[in-house]
């Protein structure tokens, strides 16, 4: 199969709430749409760095480290030398490229194009988010949780955001309203080793599946393992181009971000690998539109079937994107900004 033509896009979403990045919180989604047709098919993959500033302008830290302008600028030199070449130069150029978030959207194309990404036709489940928005009161924090559906049976609750008082009696009141829940949480390198001590030691273990990145040094979490018994899992290490899978005391999941850890070819060799271990492997979204997420459904299914990936994101999106989730609006391509069209 040839390429025939490409065209790239840019969107922007404005968020109904803030979503959490980290510590941080943002307002607006940007990304790019690559769209790309063969005699065959056409296909469109969302390309979306989780980079930018938050909503008081500070640029967002310990995610994608390329821009989406760097994304930008290398795609419009690159989209010319793709016109009229076999359908494999996509896979040539995401193994050259530096950036993760533009190889893993090359790779993704290619797969597309090539069929070897099917549409997820069944919905593989959510893992609820929870967390406290900003100005929301404890009150309306709680009707939430009470509102879990029955068919949950794991949630996914951010910490490390305010007092640890507060965030301990979140977690027992979740339980309390829910006792047989399973808990997974997110603290995205908030403690030390000791606060993170002292943040596990008042939690009932046996309902914590894991926590994610408790310690703001990585290399401490064994020793959080060590001292509480609580398992651990990996993210934002894994954003790291040359992280190599170790097998460590405690470690419990590798939760994997597609746009941040690159080529398909790399996303599967750590899950095999974390597999082989005895590892989980877990699908996570980079908060992107519901192009972007319906994709990581589709890996999800193919790639960690056994496990249900991390997806909860979409509701506070103001539409979808090209995909519908079900929102009023959905943007097509007519309605996003061309920024360039070869073929």
């Amino acid at each position: 199969m040839t390429l025939q033509s490409l065209c790239l896009y840019r969107y922007q979403i404005p968020l109904d709430k803030l979503l959490p990045v980290g510590i941080q919180r943002i307002d607006t989604r940007e990304g790019l749409v690559l769209h790309a047709s063969t005699a065959e098919m056409q296909a469109e993959v969302e390309i979306a760095p989780l980079s930018g500033v938050d909503i008081d302008g500070n640029p967002i830290l310990g995610f994608s480290r390329e821009s989406l302008e760097q994304v930008i600028d290398e795609l419009e030199l690159l989209l010319p030398k793709l016109e009229g070449v076999p359908l494999d130069a996509l896979l040539d150029a995401a193994e050259t490229t530096k950036l993760p978030s533009l190889a893993f959207g090359l790779s993704l194309l290619h797969a597309k194009l090539n069929g070897q990404l099917p549409v997820c036709r069944n919905n593989p489940g959510l893992v609820p988010l929870i967390y406290r928005n900003q100005d929301e009161d404890k009150a309306a924090l709680q009707n939430r949780i009470d509102a879990l559906s029955l068919d949950t049976h794991t949630v996914k609750v951010k910490v490390g955001q305010t007092s640890l008082e507060d965030e301990v009696q979140l977690i027992h009141h979740i339980l309390a309203v829910r006792p047989a829940l399973k808990i997974r949480l997110d603290a995205n390198r908030a403690f030390t080793l000791t606060q993170a001590i002292d943040f596990c030691a008042c939690l009932p273990l046996d309902a914590i599946d894991y926590i994610e990145e408790p310690c703001q040094n990585p290399s401490e979490n064994p020793d959080l393992f060590e001292a509480v018994g609580i398992h651990y899992a990996l993210d934002e290490t894994l954003h790291d181009p040359n992280y190599q899978f170790v097998m460590q005391a405690g470690l419990r999941a590798l939760v994997l971000k597609p746009m941040l850890v690159g080529h398909l070819s790399r996303l599967q060799s750590l899950i095999d690998t974390a597999i082989d271990a005895g590892v989980k492997t877990i699908i996570s979204s980079s908060l992107e539109a519901s192009l972007g997420i319906a994709a990581l459904q589709a890996i999800a299914a193919e790639c960690t079937p056994n496990e249900m990936p991390g997806l909860d994101t979409l509701g506070a999106f103001s539409c979808d994107l090209l995909l519908s989730s079900g929102k009023q609006r959905c943007l097509m391509l007519d309605e996003l900004n061309l920024i360039k069209s070869v073929g």
